[in-house]
């Protein structure tokens, strides 16, 4: 069981011991927290920052550590189509801090960027490290401003009252928080261990702050495989852990939805991804995931492989037609066509034998290879969530309807994006306007 899902929440319990009164209390130490305490800080505003974790931006640091992709280089109107349904709301933020503003906002720090070949951008170490340092640093000691006080170890569980109540380290034990404004960003629930558990879900729950369900978002898929039984015990052994590169993944519409009538797909990309024990991830399905997660939940996903992009299906059925005299088919086909290894493994896995007998059918599976799904991979395997506060429940100054004074940024609340640095980039534009509603209204 997820642990959001057994967390108690205090309410209304009463504690006794000194209340500490702050300005601001920050609850959460990802991006979006750390951005919204750099904003008030520099205004001079007193920012008291809790945090469940020993230190902050635990899953900023893993989210680097193959290369912190920071932002993308891409034109500002489809950058913003990346937020889909709520891309208008994220689309605020993104007025107060875009991607350029990223850029500039790093250099600040003394970390410079670089476009990639995908059009991604990232610091030119590559690594989350030193910009978190030099982050922390701005933050501890300003050149102007009130320093941000970091209160590590301090678990949230709720209200006592109009004071904010942790669960702190050593003999101290519950510590009271009294606050003229708080921010909760206490991110979503992937990645447990890196502090964005879910756990407050119940809480804000019991104030009557309506929550869509978290769900995984950018995430792996377990297979049903041909038979409806997963991959095959010969497939698994073989390729778990293969790269499919070079293939293209389309998710077509629903059957009755509008594009369907139009044979318009509502996601086509070439890319690449990995085989998996069970099933698929990595970074083509990602960008996918969001269309096969919610289609999985009416019913099942429509995703297909072109497993020779690069080609025609006149040319890849000219050349399996093409005599193969006492040849074995994957001979054939690796001569033919270049098709081997995780890609004509895959071939025999989900084709038919008569498929495979019949040149037409093959040829037509080799440009558009169903590819069954089950199920999305748990939530605490996602990259992110999506889900989270509605937002119905939040004013236009993002402060909790049920909870005057309370605010809330980031992950926790109900959108979701891709990886290619827009989840990174719109978490800090909402934790800056956060920091700047606060501001205001202080």
């Amino acid at each position: 069981m997820h642990p959001f899902m057994t967390f108690s929440p205090v309410s209304s319990v009463s504690f006794d011991g000194p209340v500490l009164q702050v300005d601001v209390a920050i609850v959460g130490g990802g991006p979006a927290g750390l951005m919204a305490a750099e904003v008030l800080s520099q205004a001079g505003v007193s920012v008291h920052l809790f945090d469940a974790m020993p230190s902050v931006g635990r899953k900023f640091l893993l989210a680097g550590k193959g290369g912190l992709n920071l932002t993308h280089s891409e034109a500002p109107g489809l950058f913003l189509q990346r937020y889909g349904a709520q891309q208008a709301a994220v689309g605020h933020w993104l007025d107060q801090m875009d991607a350029q503003a990223v850029r500039d906002w790093a250099k600040g720090l003394g970390v410079d960027t670089f476009v990639g070949s995908s059009g991604r951008v990232f610091p030119h170490e590559m690594k989350a490290a030193p910009l978190l340092r030099a982050w922390l640093q701005r933050l501890r000691h300003p050149v102007s401003g009130v320093p941000v006080q970091f209160h590590m170890r301090h678990r949230w569980q709720g209200w006592a009252g109009e004071a904010l109540v942790f669960q702190g380290p050593g003999p101290a034990g519950v510590r009271k928080v009294q606050a003229r404004a708080t921010l909760l960003a206490l991110g979503g629930a992937s990645w447990p261990r890196l502090g964005s558990d879910g756990a407050w879900v119940p809480v804000l729950g019991a104030q009557g702050v309506h929550i869509a369900p978290l769900k995984p978002a950018n995430c792996g898929f377990d297979v049903l495989g041909r038979e409806g039984q997963g991959w095959t015990a010969h497939f698994r052994n073989r390729y778990a852990g293969h790269p499919l590169k070079s293939v293209a993944l389309k998710v077509d519409a629903l059957a009755g939805a509008e594009q369907a009538s139009a044979g318009q797909a509502r996601f086509e990309r070439k890319g690449e991804f990995v085989i998996t024990d069970t099933g698929v991830e990595g970074s083509l399905i990602y960008a996918a995931s969001a269309w096969l997660r919610d289609d999985l939940a009416q019913g099942a996903a429509h995703m297909t492989l072109d497993l020779l992009p690069d080609q025609s299906l006149n040319q890849v059925l000219a050349n399996v037609r093409w005599p193969r005299g006492s040849r074995s088919l994957s001979s054939h086909l690796k001569s033919r066509l270049g098709l081997d290894g995780v890609k004509m493994g895959l071939v025999y896995e989900l084709c038919s034998p008569e498929t495979l007998a019949d040149p037409e059918a093959l040829a037509i599976r080799l440009k558009s290879l169903p590819v069954p799904l089950k199920n999305p991979r748990p939530v605490d395997e996602a990259i992110s969530t999506a889900g989270g506060v509605d937002w119905a429940s939040l004013n236009a100054d993002g402060m909790l309807v049920r909870r005057p004074g309370v605010y809330c940024a980031g992950e926790m609340l109900d959108w979701e994006a891709p990886t290619g640095g827009y989840l990174l980039t719109a978490c800090l534009a909402s934790g800056r306007c956060a920091g700047q509603r606060i501001l205001t209204n202080l």
